[in-house]
């Protein structure tokens, strides 16, 4: 008998702010499984900030980076894999993801704001952020929302409580 392909538990998109790595740690701990940040894989293996990477190779650098290790991580991780921010954005990226239980946790810039303060590490949000913001997000929701098998609001919500709401979800669709 051949066993299926490992594949992650659930994979979290959504922008900066919306809270895919604590969120996402909540729910691996509710769920008893590893949390995989695919930026924190990149900064591991690179020995190098996000913003470095950005600001000494350039954004396609780094999105060449993002691509193979969300790749390797949607073949190889079993637990919850969160993708940076952007990488939905990349096609292969988009078809890789098709077949993946994708949660979209959404979040209004409010929220956004709070969560991330908008501050120099993250690179695509360095000049006027909350403009930057508020069109990054026209640019990406579509894209954010084809991929999604859920949404999930993440406004003035905690850790805890969207970890619950997603481990629900993963329970009705067993």
């Amino acid at each position: 008998m051949v066993s299926a392909p490992a594949q992650p538990a659930v994979v979290l998109v959504g922008p900066p702010g919306s809270g895919k790595t604590t969120s996402g740690a909540a729910l691996a701990a509710r769920l008893g499984v590893a949390l995989h940040d695919t930026d924190a894989a990149i900064v591991a293996a690179t020995g190098r900030t996000i913003s470095d990477i950005f600001l000494e190779d350039g954004e396609p650098a780094f999105r060449t980076l993002e691509r193979a290790e969300v790749a390797r991580a949607l073949r190889a991780e079993v637990g919850i894999v969160a993708l940076g921010g952007g990488a939905v954005m990349d096609p292969a990226t988009e078809a890789a993801l098709v077949g993946h239980r994708v949660v979209f946790l959404d979040v209004g810039i409010a929220d956004a704001a709070r969560r991330v303060g908008f501050d120099r590490s993250r690179p695509l949000l360095a000049v006027n952020p909350r403009a930057s913001w508020v069109a990054m997000m026209a640019q990406r929701r579509p894209t954010y929302e084809r991929v999604a098998t859920w949404r999930v609001d993440t406004a003035g919500r905690t850790p805890q409580d969207i970890a619950a709401e997603i481990a629900a979800l993963l329970e009705q669709a067993e």
